[in-house]
């Protein structure tokens, strides 16, 4: 254990780092502070100074100097000099400095010992991200008139800010929602080409007679046919089963030579029972789909 005696304001700098370590906050580098004191008189006809370290309060009452210096283990980051005295010898400042520099490495090599390193930050603890993407994708991720971004705000409930140099800050409650967002800019600034027997939480876009239009990612829609929804029974109308605004887990079944995507609902046993179950309800809703609260009934 380490007590800081000199300077609750250079405590509170240690406290702050691994305050900030333990909740998983990622650091650039631990900040530590130590408070410097002064002690000066006449020797033989000279004036002589003796630098006190992690000063007490009699010391700091009575001394000639309350110097605060904060930092890691490479910077000084801040610094606070009050002195009583008219002027201080620039080498008297100077092995001040180095004496709290030795001071705040071993404070550092402390703290260290009890946490060196951010923790897992909490699933649920808000948090702001930053990414980057290319200079020329800044106006894909906007869209006409904000369209795509306003859309990836609305559906994943982050707060996006971006950068002309294509630095984007994502704001948001937590880290479901906070990587929600940065998958849907990232499929958009940084694509990846999908793959058969890939899976995802899609949104239906559009019907057709034939089938409905998913929505995987930004700018990519398969097509999951009408004789893919009912569960090897007959579907007359999509709309009977589909409609738009619904959420389906669907996954990739092909992709033909033209890059257009057919898809295939995802079923698991737990959707086959919860089909059984609630067949009164809705005699052929396919598995994985869930409604949108918002689509008027």
């Amino acid at each position: 254990a380490l007590g800081s005696n000199g300077s609750t304001s250079m405590g509170s700098v240690c406290a702050s780092t691994m305050g900030l370590l333990n909740a998983g906050v990622p650091l650039k580098a631990p900040v530590a502070g130590i408070a410097m004191g002064l002690v000066s008189g006449e020797v033989d006809g000279r004036t002589e100074y003796v630098a006190l370290t992690d000063i007490l309060g009699a010391e700091d009452a009575f001394g000639d100097m309350d110097f605060k210096v904060a930092g890691t283990r490479d910077f000084i980051t801040a610094l606070q000099l009050d002195t009583k005295l008219d002027g201080l010898p620039s080498d008297v400042l100077a092995a001040a400095l180095k004496q709290a520099r030795d001071a705040r490495l071993t404070i550092l090599d402390v703290m260290a010992e009890a946490i060196d390193g951010p923790d897992e930050m909490s699933p649920y603890a808000p948090r702001i991200t930053t990414m980057k993407i290319p200079v020329d994708k800044i106006g894909e991720v906007i869209g006409p008139k904000g369209k795509m971004i306003n859309s990836i705000t609305e559906e994943t409930g982050a707060e996006i800010t971006i950068e002309d140099d294509g630095t984007i800050y994502v704001g948001a409650n937590d880290g479901a929602a906070a990587q929600a967002a940065i998958d849907k800019i990232n499929a958009i600034a940084n694509p990846q080409l999908p793959k058969v027997g890939e899976r995802y939480l899609g949104t239906v876009v559009k019907t057709a007679a034939f089938g409905a239009f998913v929505s995987l990612l930004p700018g990519k829609d398969g097509l999951l046919h009408i004789s893919k929804l009912g569960n090897g029974k007959r579907i007359d109308k999509v709309e009977d089963v589909l409609n738009v605004g619904d959420k389906i887990r669907v996954e990739i079944a092909d992709i033909d030579q033209r890059g257009k995507i057919s898809l295939e609902i995802v079923r698991d046993d737990k959707d086959d029972a919860k089909d059984a179950g609630a067949g009164n309800a809705k005699k052929d809703a396919p598995a994985g789909r869930s409604r949108s609260r918002s689509r008027s009934r």
